[in-house]
């Protein structure tokens, strides 16, 4: 049986990059969580104005430093959009890591395919998850990251709850948003901290972002048996 599991997990990083669904059973399904009591932005474009205005505020290093990014990782970009930190992460784990681009938007996944196969990126596989399920792999994940992304999501206390199986012993979530009402492309600290505390997330480090009005917050998962049952869960009010 061991050998069995292994070899399917082999073969699914094995896919080429331009390959979508790993192969996982389901999660727990949307309807078993709470909605959350605030608003859910719409899905825009990941991109600022252009991606030199973005390279510019140097977010993607301050990333890598406080995240401590490095090779051989294995990281998540969950809600990959363009693929913008894609390809500037890929070299940074290197051929001994893997980035792991997820999304849930058919029209995103198609870009983010091409995006990879015109650079020959090796190390990065396209995965599309859906909004209560990223549909990751147990035991896959150094890091999951979720920049600017964390306001679209439909579903955030089914998606966190999904996502902690994918997550190795050791691992953490870093979220980047904006100091701004979810309505408005943001999300607050304080209902973010609220909003994983309910799942049973732990944020251990919070900065400020240079160059923007953005911040990282870094959590620990609960271990799959520590999480909180979604019907114990209650929603987070925004303030």
């Amino acid at each position: 049986m061991q050998m069995t599991i292994a070899a399917v997990f082999a073969m699914t990083f094995a896919m080429p990059v331009w390959a979508q669904d790993f192969l996982v059973g389901p999660g727990a399904p949307a309807a078993a969580f709470p909605k959350p009591d605030r608003p859910v932005a719409d899905i825009i474009s990941p991109i600022w104005h252009d991606e030199k205005e973005r390279d510019d505020a140097n977010e993607p290093r301050q990333l890598v430093r406080l995240l401590g990014i490095r090779s051989g990782m294995t990281v998540a970009d969950i809600g990959a959009g363009s693929g913008y930190y894609v390809v500037r992460l890929s070299p940074v784990v290197g051929p001994r890591g893997r980035i792991i681009a997820e999304d849930v938007v058919p029209e995103y996944i198609q870009g983010l395919r091409k995006r990879v196969r015109d650079r020959g990126l090796q190390n990065v596989v396209i995965n599309r998850g859906e909004p209560h399920d990223p549909g990751l792999p147990a035991d896959s994940l150094d890091l999951a990251i979720l920049v600017h992304t964390y306001h679209e999501i439909a579903q955030p206390y089914a998606l966190l709850y999904n996502l902690v199986p994918a997550l190795k012993p050791g691992a953490r979530v870093g979220i980047v948003d904006a100091y701004r009402p979810t309505a408005e492309h943001g999300t607050p600290p304080d209902l973010l901290r609220c909003e994983l505390a309910a799942v049973g997330y732990r944020q251990i480090t919070f900065d400020r972002l240079a160059g923007s009005e953005a911040y990282l917050a870094v959590f620990v998962p609960p271990s799959v048996a520590g999480r909180t049952p979604p019907q114990a869960m209650v929603a987070c009010k925004a303030r």
